[in-house]
Protein backbone atom coordinates (compact mmCIF):
# COMPACT_ATOMS: atom_id res chain seq x y z
CA UNK A 1 0.00 0.00 0.00
CA UNK A 2 1.39 3.70 -0.77
CA UNK A 3 2.34 5.45 2.91
CA UNK A 4 1.72 8.45 1.57
CA UNK A 5 -0.81 10.52 -0.98
CA UNK A 6 -0.08 14.15 -1.95
CA UNK A 7 -3.08 16.36 -3.24
CA UNK A 8 -0.84 18.54 -5.49
CA UNK A 9 2.09 19.16 -7.11
CA UNK A 10 2.73 22.21 -6.55
CA UNK A 11 6.17 23.48 -4.43
CA UNK A 12 4.63 22.46 -0.97
CA UNK A 13 3.12 18.71 -2.63
CA UNK A 14 6.64 18.44 -3.80
CA UNK A 15 8.93 19.08 -0.50
CA UNK A 16 6.68 17.02 1.00
CA UNK A 17 7.23 13.88 -1.65
CA UNK A 18 10.68 14.83 -1.31
CA UNK A 19 10.83 14.52 2.67
CA UNK A 20 8.84 11.02 1.94
CA UNK A 21 10.89 9.81 -0.28
CA UNK A 22 13.82 10.79 2.04
CA UNK A 23 12.80 8.77 4.91
CA UNK A 24 11.72 6.29 2.83
CA UNK A 25 7.94 6.22 2.81
CA UNK A 26 6.10 5.47 -0.63
CA UNK A 27 5.38 8.76 -1.91
CA UNK A 28 2.59 9.73 -4.86
CA UNK A 29 2.15 13.30 -5.96
CA UNK A 30 -1.65 13.44 -7.89
CA UNK A 31 -1.32 16.58 -9.95
CA UNK A 32 -3.81 17.90 -12.81
CA UNK A 33 -1.29 20.27 -14.54
CA UNK A 34 1.57 19.38 -16.91
CA UNK A 35 5.25 20.24 -15.37
CA UNK A 36 6.55 22.83 -15.02
CA UNK A 37 3.42 24.71 -13.33
CA UNK A 38 3.71 28.81 -13.44
CA UNK A 39 1.57 30.48 -10.72
CA UNK A 40 1.32 34.35 -10.18
CA UNK A 41 3.91 35.20 -7.22
CA UNK A 42 6.47 37.57 -6.34
CA UNK A 43 9.22 34.96 -7.45
CA UNK A 44 11.55 36.29 -4.29
CA UNK A 45 13.22 33.85 -2.06
CA UNK A 46 13.99 34.67 1.02
CA UNK A 47 17.46 33.37 2.71
CA UNK A 48 15.25 30.84 4.38
CA UNK A 49 13.12 29.93 2.02
CA UNK A 50 16.91 29.15 -0.10
CA UNK A 51 18.23 27.37 2.53
CA UNK A 52 15.50 24.93 3.10
CA UNK A 53 15.41 23.98 -0.34
CA UNK A 54 19.19 23.45 -0.79
CA UNK A 55 18.31 21.36 2.19
CA UNK A 56 16.10 19.18 -0.09
CA UNK A 57 18.64 18.77 -2.40
CA UNK A 58 16.62 21.80 -4.85
CA UNK A 59 19.04 24.21 -6.34
CA UNK A 60 16.87 26.61 -8.96
CA UNK A 61 19.13 28.66 -11.50
CA UNK A 62 18.34 32.36 -10.68
CA UNK A 63 19.32 35.86 -9.35
CA UNK A 64 21.31 36.52 -6.42
CA UNK A 65 19.32 38.95 -4.06
CA UNK A 66 21.52 40.49 -1.70
CA UNK A 67 18.22 42.56 0.33
CA UNK A 68 14.86 44.92 0.04
CA UNK A 69 14.56 48.46 -0.42
CA UNK A 70 11.33 50.06 0.69
CA UNK A 71 10.71 53.09 -1.39
CA UNK A 72 7.17 55.61 -1.82
CA UNK A 73 8.77 58.01 -4.24
CA UNK A 74 10.10 60.49 -1.92
CA UNK A 75 11.97 58.21 0.59
CA UNK A 76 13.68 55.01 0.54
CA UNK A 77 14.98 52.88 3.14
CA UNK A 78 16.97 49.70 2.12
CA UNK A 79 18.27 46.75 3.94
CA UNK A 80 20.75 43.99 3.48
CA UNK A 81 20.14 40.40 4.72
CA UNK A 82 22.40 39.24 7.21
CA UNK A 83 25.49 36.56 6.22
CA UNK A 84 23.30 35.34 3.37
CA UNK A 85 21.79 35.76 -0.14
CA UNK A 86 18.20 35.37 -1.66
CA UNK A 87 17.31 34.14 -4.91
CA UNK A 88 15.01 35.78 -7.89
CA UNK A 89 13.48 32.55 -9.44
CA UNK A 90 11.51 32.39 -12.06
CA UNK A 91 8.15 30.18 -10.59
CA UNK A 92 8.92 27.76 -13.26
CA UNK A 93 12.64 27.05 -12.53
CA UNK A 94 11.56 26.42 -8.88
CA UNK A 95 9.11 23.97 -9.86
CA UNK A 96 11.25 22.53 -12.57
CA UNK A 97 13.84 21.74 -10.24
CA UNK A 98 11.30 20.40 -7.05
CA UNK A 99 9.98 18.39 -9.66
CA UNK A 100 13.60 16.35 -10.93
CA UNK A 101 14.49 16.07 -7.57
CA UNK A 102 11.05 14.28 -6.59
CA UNK A 103 11.52 11.96 -9.90
CA UNK A 104 15.02 11.57 -9.19
CA UNK A 105 14.05 9.78 -5.56
CA UNK A 106 11.64 7.61 -7.18
CA UNK A 107 8.67 9.97 -6.63
CA UNK A 108 5.55 8.79 -8.50
CA UNK A 109 3.62 11.86 -10.16
CA UNK A 110 0.02 10.67 -11.67
CA UNK A 111 -1.97 13.25 -13.81
CA UNK A 112 -5.22 13.55 -11.94
CA UNK A 113 -7.51 15.87 -9.53
CA UNK A 114 -8.25 14.61 -6.04
CA UNK A 115 -11.46 16.25 -5.42
CA UNK A 116 -13.47 14.03 -2.45
CA UNK A 117 -11.53 11.99 0.21
CA UNK A 118 -13.13 8.29 2.15
CA UNK A 119 -11.58 7.59 4.84
CA UNK A 120 -11.20 5.29 7.60
CA UNK A 121 -8.89 4.99 10.70
CA UNK A 122 -6.31 2.66 9.18
CA UNK A 123 -6.60 4.18 5.22
CA UNK A 124 -7.65 7.33 3.26
CA UNK A 125 -8.77 6.89 -0.18
CA UNK A 126 -8.66 10.14 -2.98
CA UNK A 127 -8.46 10.52 -6.35
CA UNK A 128 -8.80 6.14 -7.12
CA UNK A 129 -6.17 5.36 -5.15
CA UNK A 130 -5.64 4.17 -1.16
CA UNK A 131 -2.92 5.17 0.62
CA UNK A 132 -1.95 5.22 5.16
CA UNK A 133 -1.70 8.79 4.51
CA UNK A 134 -3.09 11.89 2.85
CA UNK A 135 -1.43 15.14 2.52
CA UNK A 136 -3.10 18.08 0.95
CA UNK A 137 -1.51 20.68 -0.59
CA UNK A 138 -3.89 21.79 -3.25
CA UNK A 139 -3.00 25.53 -2.68
CA UNK A 140 -5.04 28.95 -1.55
CA UNK A 141 -8.62 27.98 -2.58
CA UNK A 142 -7.77 24.34 -1.34
CA UNK A 143 -10.98 22.17 -2.12
CA UNK A 144 -9.68 19.36 -0.03
CA UNK A 145 -9.84 21.82 3.17
CA UNK A 146 -13.48 22.77 1.77
CA UNK A 147 -14.70 19.11 1.25
CA UNK A 148 -13.37 18.54 5.00
CA UNK A 149 -14.92 20.80 6.69
CA UNK A 150 -11.95 23.11 7.53
CA UNK A 151 -12.61 26.46 6.19
CA UNK A 152 -13.02 29.07 8.32
CA UNK A 153 -14.65 32.51 6.69
CA UNK A 154 -12.18 35.61 6.85
CA UNK A 155 -13.75 38.76 7.44
CA UNK A 156 -13.26 41.73 5.49
CA UNK A 157 -12.15 42.22 1.81
CA UNK A 158 -9.02 40.49 0.66
CA UNK A 159 -5.87 41.37 -1.19
CA UNK A 160 -5.36 40.05 -4.65
CA UNK A 161 -2.11 39.47 -6.25
CA UNK A 162 -1.20 40.51 -9.98
CA UNK A 163 2.41 39.61 -11.81
CA UNK A 164 4.27 39.86 -14.92
CA UNK A 165 7.86 39.93 -16.62
CA UNK A 166 9.92 42.67 -18.23
CA UNK A 167 12.49 42.08 -20.43
CA UNK A 168 15.17 44.05 -18.89
CA UNK A 169 18.32 43.99 -17.19
CA UNK A 170 18.01 44.52 -13.61
CA UNK A 171 18.70 47.22 -11.87
CA UNK A 172 19.47 46.14 -8.94
CA UNK A 173 20.48 42.92 -6.42
CA UNK A 174 17.48 44.27 -4.20
CA UNK A 175 14.42 43.14 -4.10
CA UNK A 176 12.25 46.55 -4.30
CA UNK A 177 8.74 47.29 -2.89
CA UNK A 178 6.86 50.55 -4.44
CA UNK A 179 4.36 52.18 -2.14
CA UNK A 180 1.71 53.77 -3.52
CA UNK A 181 -1.58 54.89 -0.93
CA UNK A 182 -3.66 51.73 -2.08
CA UNK A 183 -1.01 49.24 -3.36
CA UNK A 184 2.62 47.61 -3.26
CA UNK A 185 4.72 46.91 -6.51
CA UNK A 186 7.21 44.20 -5.86
CA UNK A 187 9.78 44.24 -8.37
CA UNK A 188 12.61 41.24 -8.56
CA UNK A 189 15.50 40.37 -10.70
CA UNK A 190 15.16 36.50 -11.82
CA UNK A 191 17.60 36.72 -14.39
CA UNK A 192 19.93 38.76 -16.25
CA UNK A 193 17.75 39.80 -18.63
CA UNK A 194 14.03 39.64 -16.78
CA UNK A 195 12.55 41.01 -13.97
CA UNK A 196 8.94 40.38 -12.54
CA UNK A 197 7.09 42.43 -11.05
CA UNK A 198 3.88 41.92 -8.98
CA UNK A 199 1.41 44.38 -7.48
CA UNK A 200 -0.97 43.46 -4.41
CA UNK A 201 -4.01 45.16 -3.62
CA UNK A 202 -7.17 45.46 -2.42
CA UNK A 203 -8.34 47.14 -5.19
CA UNK A 204 -9.91 44.93 -8.47
CA UNK A 205 -7.82 47.30 -11.72
CA UNK A 206 -6.37 46.14 -14.73
CA UNK A 207 -2.87 45.74 -13.84
CA UNK A 208 -2.09 48.41 -16.04
CA UNK A 209 -4.30 50.60 -13.88
CA UNK A 210 -1.94 49.54 -10.65
CA UNK A 211 0.96 50.61 -13.07
CA UNK A 212 0.22 53.80 -13.52
CA UNK A 213 0.44 54.42 -9.82
CA UNK A 214 4.12 54.14 -9.73
CA UNK A 215 5.28 56.62 -12.30
CA UNK A 216 8.93 56.33 -11.55
CA UNK A 217 8.98 52.46 -11.61
CA UNK A 218 6.44 52.46 -15.09
CA UNK A 219 9.22 54.60 -16.31
CA UNK A 220 12.10 51.92 -15.99
CA UNK A 221 9.73 49.52 -17.55
CA UNK A 222 10.20 50.41 -21.35
CA UNK A 223 8.26 47.89 -23.64
CA UNK A 224 5.69 45.75 -23.41
CA UNK A 225 5.39 42.97 -20.74
CA UNK A 226 6.91 39.69 -21.77
CA UNK A 227 4.65 37.56 -19.82
CA UNK A 228 1.50 37.66 -19.58
CA UNK A 229 -0.67 38.93 -16.29
CA UNK A 230 -1.16 36.05 -13.70
CA UNK A 231 -3.49 36.91 -10.85
CA UNK A 232 -4.25 34.89 -7.44
CA UNK A 233 -6.27 35.98 -5.09
CA UNK A 234 -8.43 36.48 -2.63
CA UNK A 235 -4.65 35.91 -0.46
CA UNK A 236 -6.26 35.48 3.06
CA UNK A 237 -7.24 31.76 3.57
CA UNK A 238 -7.70 30.62 6.92
CA UNK A 239 -7.99 26.46 8.18
CA UNK A 240 -10.10 25.27 11.61
CA UNK A 241 -7.51 22.95 11.97
CA UNK A 242 -4.64 21.79 10.00
CA UNK A 243 -5.26 18.15 10.15
CA UNK A 244 -8.51 16.00 9.67
CA UNK A 245 -7.99 12.41 10.77
CA UNK A 246 -5.63 10.88 8.34
CA UNK A 247 -5.45 13.97 6.09
CA UNK A 248 -2.73 16.68 6.74
CA UNK A 249 -2.73 20.27 5.26
CA UNK A 250 0.42 21.82 4.36
CA UNK A 251 1.52 24.86 2.82
CA UNK A 252 -0.91 27.23 1.48
CA UNK A 253 -3.58 24.93 1.91
CA UNK A 254 -3.20 25.07 5.81
CA UNK A 255 -3.81 28.39 5.80
CA UNK A 256 -2.18 32.20 4.50
CA UNK A 257 -2.17 35.63 5.44
CA UNK A 258 -0.33 37.65 2.50
CA UNK A 259 2.50 37.45 0.16
CA UNK A 260 3.56 40.98 1.91
CA UNK A 261 6.89 39.18 3.73
CA UNK A 262 7.79 36.68 1.11
CA UNK A 263 7.70 33.39 3.09
CA UNK A 264 5.49 31.68 0.84
CA UNK A 265 8.60 29.09 -0.55
CA UNK A 266 10.04 28.64 3.24
CA UNK A 267 6.76 28.15 4.78
CA UNK A 268 5.56 25.43 2.20
CA UNK A 269 8.70 23.43 2.88
CA UNK A 270 8.61 23.81 6.32
CA UNK A 271 4.89 22.68 7.02
CA UNK A 272 5.84 20.06 4.32
CA UNK A 273 8.59 18.68 6.64
CA UNK A 274 6.64 19.19 9.85
CA UNK A 275 4.04 16.79 8.44
CA UNK A 276 6.13 14.18 6.81
CA UNK A 277 7.96 13.91 9.99
CA UNK A 278 4.95 13.51 11.93
CA UNK A 279 3.84 10.92 10.02
CA UNK A 280 7.42 9.03 9.87
CA UNK A 281 8.12 9.19 13.35
CA UNK A 282 4.31 7.66 13.99
CA UNK A 283 2.89 10.55 15.57
CA UNK A 284 0.30 12.73 13.14
CA UNK A 285 -1.27 14.17 16.56
CA UNK A 286 1.78 16.17 17.03
CA UNK A 287 1.37 18.01 13.46
CA UNK A 288 -1.03 20.77 14.86
CA UNK A 289 1.17 21.86 17.56
CA UNK A 290 4.41 21.83 14.53
CA UNK A 291 2.36 23.44 12.36
CA UNK A 292 1.54 26.54 14.71
CA UNK A 293 5.60 26.78 15.74
CA UNK A 294 6.72 26.59 12.42
CA UNK A 295 4.25 29.16 10.72
CA UNK A 296 4.09 31.27 14.79
CA UNK A 297 6.70 33.87 13.88
CA UNK A 298 5.35 34.35 9.97
CA UNK A 299 2.10 35.04 10.99
CA UNK A 300 2.70 37.79 13.89
CA UNK A 301 4.64 39.34 11.37
CA UNK A 302 2.66 39.39 8.68
CA UNK A 303 -0.37 39.94 10.52
CA UNK A 304 0.97 43.47 12.07
CA UNK A 305 2.70 44.46 8.83
CA UNK A 306 -0.55 43.88 7.09
CA UNK A 307 -2.80 45.72 10.28
CA UNK A 308 -0.31 48.78 9.30
CA UNK A 309 -0.11 48.65 5.64
CA UNK A 310 -4.06 48.37 5.54
CA UNK A 311 -5.03 51.34 7.66
CA UNK A 312 -5.24 54.66 6.26
CA UNK A 313 -3.98 56.33 8.90
CA UNK A 314 -0.65 54.15 8.93
CA UNK A 315 0.11 53.32 5.47
CA UNK A 316 1.91 56.45 4.58
CA UNK A 317 3.98 56.30 7.41
CA UNK A 318 5.43 52.98 6.17
CA UNK A 319 8.17 53.89 4.19
CA UNK A 320 9.13 57.03 6.26
CA UNK A 321 9.71 54.61 9.49
CA UNK A 322 11.85 52.64 7.74
CA UNK A 323 13.58 55.68 6.10
CA UNK A 324 14.10 57.34 9.44
CA UNK A 325 14.74 54.30 11.55
CA UNK A 326 16.98 52.32 9.92
CA UNK A 327 18.34 50.04 11.89
CA UNK A 328 14.45 49.06 13.21
CA UNK A 329 14.43 48.58 9.63
CA UNK A 330 17.40 45.88 9.37
CA UNK A 331 16.13 44.05 12.24
CA UNK A 332 12.82 43.51 11.06
CA UNK A 333 14.15 42.30 7.78
CA UNK A 334 16.70 39.89 9.45
CA UNK A 335 13.63 38.88 11.26
CA UNK A 336 11.94 37.41 8.10
CA UNK A 337 15.01 36.14 6.36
Amino acid sequence: MIDLLIAGGGPAGLAAAIRAAEAGLEAVVVEPRPAPVDKACGEGIMPGGLAALHALGVHPAGHPLRGIRYTDGLRTAQAPFRGAYGLGVRRTALHTALHERAEALGVRIAEGKVREVRQNGYTVTAGGLTARWLIAADGLHSPLRRALGLDHPVPGPGRYGLRRHYRTAPWSDLVEVHWSPHAEAYVTPVDEHLVGVAVLSRDRRPYADHLAAFPALAARLTGPGTTPVRGAGPLRQRARAPRAGRVLLVGDAAGYTDALTGEGIALAVATASAAVGCLAAGRPEEYPARWRRATRRYRLLTHALLGAAGHPATRPLIVGAAHHAPALFRAAVRALQ
